[in-house]
């Protein structure tokens, strides 16, 4: 394992409903990491986002962004291994695109937004390593069902499906450090023990591989 002394930053991407809070929790107990979650229940836009898209999507993208830097900021003056559920490029690369696409942003605010993020975007620094949870819409679906989140019962499956492609395009084109792909729908890392095994392990070949260079 790297040495102790060393800022870490691990970061978990992926679509609503892929596992990245349970995948979080779980790595931040196994590799005795410091997580740090989205806060969903606390967000004074996210109803009223579901309710009227429109309306809301610049005021959301916007409550997202300004978390979000805060939490880099935090993480890289810390002291401790940090593991973050969602990443700062979601909300610039997917979720801010694809309001736009749809209509439910203005032409106006996806500038402005776009514009501020790259400003932001010369002040941080990428993470150490990235995982990627890849789903399938049925998985989405699924899990996101289980969870049973009053606000997320409106959510379209178009949306599902559009913000999955936006995914896979970020995804396929990551350059800014370490990447990991972990296939949600053939690995069941939070109800099986072995195949949550088989991720450490990758993470942590990972993690070998890239501080063992330092």
């Amino acid at each position: 394992m790297p040495p102790k002394n060393i800022t870490k930053h691990i970061a978990v991407a992926g679509n609503i409903g892929s596992g990245k809070t349970t995948l979080t929790a779980l790595l931040a107990k196994q590799f005795k990491w410091q997580p740090h979650f989205e806060d969903v229940d606390h967000n004074p836009y996210l109803v009223d986002f579901y309710e009227d898209m429109p309306r809301w999507s610049f005021n959301l993208q916007i409550y997202f962004l300004n978390n979000r830097i805060k939490n880099l900021i935090e993480i890289r003056g810390g002291k401790e291994t940090v593991i973050q559920d969602r990443t700062i490029y979601e909300d610039a690369y997917i979720f801010a695109p694809n309001l736009f696409d749809m209509g439910l942003m203005t032409k106006r605010d996806f500038e402005n937004y776009t514009s501020f993020f790259q400003n932001l975007k010369t002040l941080i620094q990428p993470p150490d390593l990235l995982i990627y949870l890849r789903a399938s819409i049925p998985a989405l679906v699924d899990q996101i069902q289980k969870r049973g989140r009053e606000y997320e019962e409106n959510i379209r499956l178009d949306y599902l499906k559009r913000l999955n492609g936006f995914y896979n395009k970020w995804i396929d084109n990551y350059k800014d450090g370490p990447l990991l792909i972990i296939d949600v729908d053939n690995c069941n890392f939070a109800d099986k023990e072995e195949d949550l095994a088989i991720v450490v392990g990758k993470i942590d070949a990972q993690l070998n591989g890239l501080f063992s260079k330092k």
